[in-house]
């Protein structure tokens, strides 16, 4: 049955908001849960293999050879944090998991520092288990591959940069493995990371990623809406001091995003991820915002990461061409492109308990109104008090 084998087996952006959460909020505590937006149905017994597969999570210890690795590649994070990482080990009393018919149902509660490391393999362990359990039966290794070259050959003619973003919703780790694999063997400049680290030290490639939404979430919780992005930036600024400068831009929608990302961080930053919304209609308003800051666009960088494939990374390219510096990061495209249907599964935090104060509800309100995240009532007033009426 499904099982990772290394702490490792996760989003580098996960490493580097630990340690910014261990270095800013340490008293702080989070609740996340499951979210399954695809309506898939789980099989009797699935939340008891899940169980099973958290439980061995909690056997996994830092390595070593991990430890040198991560450190050598990180030379912007405190050795300290390292020898934590060396100690940590997974909680599965951390993880509820509860099953009624065929829906089920996870959350996890704990302090921030630890319960942030719990979302990407939880998701990978729902989708290997859930093609396993289900009995469905994907492509051979063989044309996995030549899926995987076929479409890099296409990427190598954009003259393009990519990176695997797969991890959360892939088919297996042996397919994560096998892409990864063939990425690296391609030997082209094309393929410049992946967002896991353990695969990324495996094949001896660049670990990529910043932060993710929850970083923005917990700063409304404690800051309040109309503050979550600029203080979240400021507070990654002062963490990494210039290192990890790609802005993640649509926690609050990308009109309040623009709205606090000011001159100062317009010009500390590298650039801006986008990963939901219109991307052309994105990147037009981030040209538009570095020209009005009096910044040249060909000097910054956005990262799309929603949902891409060959036909969207195409037309990406076409647009920005000549007009702003662009990067992709692509997710299940390669990472479950296996003839099965994919997985349609989220885990977002959906409460925060800032160092002092009560749990505070957690919310996302994507540029997408279907990715909007959190408590309704919620999200209805953080809308009308950021003053977005037209993403009711």
């Amino acid at each position: 049955m499904a099982r990772l084998i290394s702490i490792l087996d996760n989003d580098f952006y996960k490493f580097t908001m630990q340690y910014a959460v261990i270095k800013l909020f340490p008293r702080a505590k989070a609740k996340y849960q499951f979210i399954n937006r695809g309506k898939h149905q789980f099989p009797a017994g699935f939340a008891q293999k899940l169980k099973e597969a958290i439980v061995e999570l909690g056997k996994l210890r830092l390595t070593k050879e991990e430890k040198t690795f991560f450190a050598d590649n990180c030379p912007y994070i405190d050795p300290t944090y390292f020898d934590f990482l060396q100690g940590y080990q997974y909680d599965p009393e951390e993880v509820t998991i509860k099953q009624d018919g065929t829906d089920l149902s996870v959350t996890v509660e704990g302090y921030w520092y630890r319960t942030i490391l719990w979302e990407v393999p939880i998701m990978s362990l729902i989708c290997e288990l859930y093609y396993e359990v289900t009995g469905q039966h994907r492509f051979a290794d063989e044309k996995v591959v030549q899926i995987v070259e076929d479409k890099m050959q296409k990427y190598d003619k954009l003259d393009i940069t990519i990176a695997d973003f797969g991890t959360r919703r892939r088919h297996s780790f042996k397919v994560h493995d096998l892409v990864i694999r063939t990425l690296k063997n391609h030997q082209s400049p094309t393929f410049i990371g992946t967002s896991n680290v353990y695969l990324a030290m495996k094949y001896q490639t660049k670990p990529i990623g910043t932060h993710a939404h929850e970083w923005f979430m917990f700063h409304a919780a404690k800051y309040g809406y109309k503050m979550a992005n600029l203080l979240g930036l400021e507070n990654w600024a002062n963490v990494y001091r210039g290192d990890l400068g790609i802005a993640l831009s649509d926690t609050y929608t990308t009109e309040a995003f623009f709205q606090q990302f000011d001159k100062k961080l317009s010009k500390l930053f590298d650039g801006v991820r986008h990963d939901s919304g219109d991307a052309i209609e994105f990147a037009q308003k981030t040209i538009n915002h570095y020209k009005n800051k009096g910044i040249d666009p060909l000097s910054k960088t956005i990262i799309f990461s929603d949902g891409l494939d060959y036909a969207k990374v195409e037309k990406i390219t076409n647009f920005c061409k000549g007009k702003i510096g662009t990067s992709f990061g692509i997710g299940t495209d390669f990472t479950n492109d296996v003839g099965l249907e994919r997985m349609n599964i989220v885990i977002k935090m959906f409460e925060a308990l800032p160092d002092e104060g009560e749990w505070t509800p957690v919310i996302k309100l994507s540029d997408e109104a279907m990715k909007h995240t959190g408590d309704p009532q919620e999200i209805e007033m953080a809308i009308r008090y950021l003053q977005l009426d037209e993403h009711a």
